[in-house]
């Protein structure tokens, strides 16, 4: 897998601010490009690959949300978009590879009641590897087509995108944005804990992870800290939505007439997803407790004063 994560750290810093911020547009080249390297690597990209380019055009989107008040309306909707429409090209096949790979974890973890679902075609479906036939084939590699030519568009796009000298309140000003979004989404989710809202609260809270790796410098630890348990939420509520999947494949409803190895394995499903809710909630309602703000958060406490010392 590509090891993007550990960029090089480049800061900038502003002539007239000691606030120290790392550069946009370095990085924003280096995901698109990453991309286009993985895409490349084979005819057909693997699993991993697969699973690489989307976290980058998640970074990508997260990248160009940040930016949103330094762009126009047509430059903003014509960047993100093109690193959403690459991310729903992938997403089938990133989903189906999720969904066999979550069913054979449940399979080694309950071998007994996997024999006894031996004849469920759905079962046997999902665990079946993807893409068996010429017709698949050629759909996969007409997305492949579809998926270098806007990464090859939007790298050429980005050369003349002018991030020098980024107003820093501008920029603060997206991530507290941001952030109050993530908040709003955590509370709807726990105030009613349906699969899409879950799903709502994972992806705004993953915008906010990447977001903030460029505020790293004003407080490394801290933000370094924050980024950690963002990362644990996210993943959590990843492996949750995963197991949502397979209930869904199967079109499970509780009905007394049912095979009762299909009532097990939605019990089965159920007790692993309310597991790691319970990590998620504790850690959630410490960041994104309502009536907090992204201040209040360690490593950005001192940002407002800095901001009006400008």
């Amino acid at each position: 897998m590509c090891n993007f994560i550990g960029w090089p750290p480049q800061v900038y810093i502003m002539e007239t601010d000691p606030i120290l911020i790392k550069e946009i547009k370095p990085p924003l080249t280096g995901y698109i490009s990453e991309s286009l390297t993985l895409l490349g690597q084979s005819p057909f990209p693997d699993d991993d690959a697969v699973h690489d380019i989307r976290v980058l055009m998640k970074r990508q989107r997260a990248t160009v949300r940040l930016i949103r008040s330094l762009l126009d309306e047509a430059s903003y909707n014509r960047e993100y978009v093109a690193g959403r429409e690459v991310g729903r090209l992938l997403s089938s096949w990133r989903e189906t590879s999720v969904l066999r790979k979550t069913l054979r974890e449940l399979r080694k973890e309950h071998p007994d009641l996997f024999h006894k679902l031996k004849d469920n075609e759905k079962i046997a479906d999902m665990l079946r590897k993807p893409y068996s036939t010429w017709e698949k084939a050629a759909e996969k590699s007409s997305s492949i087509k579809e998926i270098g030519t806007q990464l090859t568009k939007a790298l050429y796009r980005v050369r003349f995108l002018t991030l020098d000298n980024p107003d820093m309140k501008l920029l603060s000003g997206e991530l507290e944005n941001n952030y109050l979004i993530a908040a709003r989404a955590y509370l709807d989710c726990r105030n009613n804990p349906k699969q899409e809202l879950l799903h709502e609260f994972r992806k705004k809270s993953k915008t906010l992870l990447y977001q903030l790796w460029f505020f790293r410098p004003l407080n490394p630890s801290a933000i370094k800290t924050l980024e950690k348990k963002l990362d644990f939420l996210t993943q959590s509520l990843g492996k949750y939505n995963d197991l949502a999947q397979i209930r869904e494949q199967t079109a499970y409803r509780y009905k007394p007439e049912n095979e009762p190895a299909m009532d097990e394995l939605a019990v089965v499903i159920r007790d692993k997803q309310d597991r790691y809710l319970s990590k998620v909630w504790p850690e959630a309602y410490r960041i994104f407790c309502p009536g907090k703000r992204l201040y209040d958060l360690p490593g950005f406490r001192s940002l407002p004063d800095l901001l009006s010392a400008e």
